[in-house]
C-alpha cells in the first residue's frame, strides 16, 4: 500500500458458489476518494464490495482494506473490520418490527457499545447529520424511501468509519431522491470519509463528480 492508499487490490480472484466472480482485479482506492463503480448488471460490482466487507473469500492475490489483510482473514477478525466499514444497501436491510431508534441501538449493541446514554445521544447525532432528526421514533414502513435510505446512511456512520461502501443505494428512489441521497454522500465524503459506490444512475455521477472505475466480466477495465 502507498502512504495515501486506504486500500489495495492486487490481482485478486474470487469464486462466489464455484463461479468465478472476480478475476485477476487490481485497485488502489486513496483515502478520502469518491469512487464509482460502474459497468452492467453482472460485471463485478456487488461481488467486490461484498470481497471488501469479507463475505466473499479470495482464492488469489492479495488485498488489504485499512490494516486488514483480507486474503486469509480469520473468521475472529471479520467484525472488527465490519466495524472500521460502514455499508449501505439498496433494499435498506431495516429491521421492520422495531422503530428507527432501536435499528440504531441494535448495531451499536451488536459492535460493542455498553453506555445506554450515549448510545441515545449517538442515534440523535446520526439522525440529525442525515437530515431527519425527529424520526427515530417511526417504525420504517412509516418513513419514504429516501427516508429509510437516509435511515441507513445513519447507520452506516454510527462507528465513525473511515470507509463507507454503498451498493446501488439510490436504485429504489425517484430521481429527486437519488439526487438528495448522492448529495448527502458527498458532503459525508467531504468530511473525510472515503466512499465507494456502486451505481447505474450515470447522469448523477456529473452533478456530483468522482472516480469512475470502469467493470467488465470481474475485472477492472478502467479506473
Amino acid at each position: 500500500m502507498t502512504e495515501h492508499s486506504i486500500i489495495h487490490i492486487d490481482n485478486i480472484s474470487v469464486y462466489r458458489k464455484k463461479i468465478l466472480v472476480l478475476s485477476k482485479l487490481s485497485l488502489d482506492v486513496n483515502q478520502g476518494e469518491f469512487i464509482y463503480l460502474i459497468g452492467k448488471t453482472g460485471c463485478g460490482k456487488t461481488s467486490l464490495l461484498k470481497t471488501l466487507y469479507a463475505e466473499l473469500k479470495i482464492e488469489e492475490g492479495f488485498a488489504q482494506i485499512a490494516e486488514f489483510k483480507l486474503t486469509n482473514i480469520k473468521t475472529k477478525e471479520i467484525p472488527f473490520l465490519r466495524r472500521t466499514l460502514g455499508i449501505v444497501f439498496q433494499d435498506f436491510q431495516l429491521l421492520t418490527d422495531r422503530t428507527v431508534n432501536a435499528n440504531l441501538e441494535f448495531i451499536m449493541q451488536a459492535t460493542g457499545w455498553k453506555n445506554t446514554e450515549r448510545m441515545e445521544e449517538r442515534c440523535h447525532e446520526v439522525l440529525d447529520l442525515v437530515g431527519i432528526p425527529t424520526k427515530g421514533f417511526k417504525m420504517p414502513h412509516e418513513l419514504s424511501g429516501g427516508e429509510q435510505q437516509r435511515v441507513c446512511i445513519a447507520r452506516a456512520l454510527l462507528n465513525n468509519p473511515p470507509i463507507m461502501l454503498a451498493d446501488e443505494p439510490t436504485g429504489n428512489l425517484d430521481p429527486d431522491t437519488s439526487r438528495e441521497i448522492l448529495g448527502l454522500l458527498h458532503a459525508i465524503n467531504q468530511q473525510g470519509t472515503t466512499i465507494i459506490l456502486a451505481t447505474h444512475n450515470h447522469y448523477l455521477i456529473d452533478e456530483f463528480p468522482g472516480r469512475q472505475v470502469l467493470m467488465d466480466r470481474g475485472r477492472v477495465v478502467k479506473a
